[in-house]
């Protein structure tokens, strides 16, 4: 395995992080808290304009057909930034699932609009109650000729304000589809749901809604969700390192400058120790993404890379951003400080796009089954 970036790899991550440092700020941040729509406009076009939104998108519909490595680099910056933008869900999951499951027609008309940052494409995938897998999938599709009629709620649902069209996960008795839904249908609302990350997530309710047939896959959907999802968690991990370097090394400065009892805080080993134990964690966590980035690049087993990569990401954000707001003292709570903007986040990041019991669950799985 070879981690070493390349000149081309290198440049992506420096344009990521500029693009970040110039419009993801503190201010910017707290500005889209509970903000319906999301994201910043601005931030979006220069995603668009530098390709990055065709990041994962083949060349064939569009997009720069880079890998999962290249999609590494850019969501380590989004995560230490804690940029809000729905590149994950439009350009790297639905993106995926419709370059697996769509037809020609699909791929066609939806595909380079993605990659152009034309489009912005969400999942509807999470219902009340029902977990990450197709049992929970409820929400109904009953065929009428050459219409589907959907009937249910999906939660959680992000991005929904701002998207063109909405992936909605449903079942045709037992069969699995996807429907593209345009959110502005007649039968469909939306209702922002409020939760602790601020993040921008909707209740979606779907009454006798009408969708062409043409706009529904349904040949092996599941078995096409289930691996872009696979796939593209490996991203969210990223996300999740850049999220937790970025809050360790707040951190870290914080107790080089805080004192206490005459001596910098770092100098008492009750801290200096949590400090040096999350730099191992960290950079364990962080050789796990890219290795599992590696290894679906170079056509190497890699799907319980990626599950152990979520898995481990993710908890490591979460130790380091509750370390780093005990640390920070009272401050560290406080609305005003950025500690807690990490906090929120990381937890919210932990138990979305698969948990981690259920991580654990399909580590398990396969473990007993070798």
């Amino acid at each position: 395995m070879d981690l070493d970036f390349s000149e081309e790899q290198v440049m992506l991550r420096d344009t990521a992080k500029g693009i970040c440092s110039e419009y993801v700020t503190s201010a910017s941040i707290r500005e889209l808290e509970n903000d319906e729509l999301g994201y910043s406009a601005p931030f979006w076009q220069q995603l668009a304009e530098l390709g990055i939104a065709g990041l994962n998108v083949p060349e064939a519909y569009g997009g720069m057909q880079w890998g999962m490595l290249e999609a590494a680099v850019v969501y380590e910056e989004f995560g230490r930034s804690l940029a809000s933008t729905p590149h994950f869900q439009s350009c790297v999951l639905s993106a995926k699932v419709l370059e697996l499951a769509g037809s020609e027609a699909i791929k066609t008309q939806w595909l380079p609009a993605i990659a152009a940052g034309e489009a912005i494409i969400t999942p509807a995938w999470t219902e009340a109650g029902g977990g990450f897998d197709a049992v929970g999938v409820q929400l109904s599709a009953d065929k009428q000729g050459e219409t589907y009629s959907l009937n249910g709620t999906k939660i959680l649902v992000p991005f929904a304000r701002a998207a063109s069209r909405l992936l909605v996960l449903a079942r045709n008795g037992d069969q699995m589809l996807g429907a593209l839904v345009d959110p502005q249908a007649d039968g469909v609302t939306l209702a922002y749901e409020k939760n602790h990350a601020s993040q921008p997530v909707f209740q979606v309710d779907f009454k006798n809604v009408q969708v062409s047939a043409a706009d529904v896959m349904a040949d092996d959907f599941w078995l096409h969700w289930d691996q872009a999802v696979n796939r593209s968690i490996v991203a969210l991990a990223a996300q999740a390192i850049g999220g937790a370097e970025a809050i360790h090394a707040m951190t870290v400065d914080y107790a080089k400058q805080r004192v206490q009892f005459g001596k910098q805080i770092g100098a008492f080993q009750s801290i200096a120790h949590y400090l040096a134990d999350l730099s191992v964690e960290i950079e364990g966590a962080k050789v796990l993404v890219y290795q599992a980035a590696w290894a679906l690049d170079n056509n190497k087993p890699w799907q319980q890379l990626a599950l152990m990569a979520k898995l481990q990401a993710c908890d490591v954000f979460r130790k380091a951003s509750a370390t780093g707001v005990q640390v920070h003292g009272g401050y560290g709570f406080t609305l005003e400080g950025d500690p807690q903007l990490y906090f929120r986040r990381a937890k919210f990041q932990q138990v979305t796009y698969w948990d981690s019991a259920y991580l654990e669950n399909r580590i398990a799985d396969a473990v007993l089954a070798a």
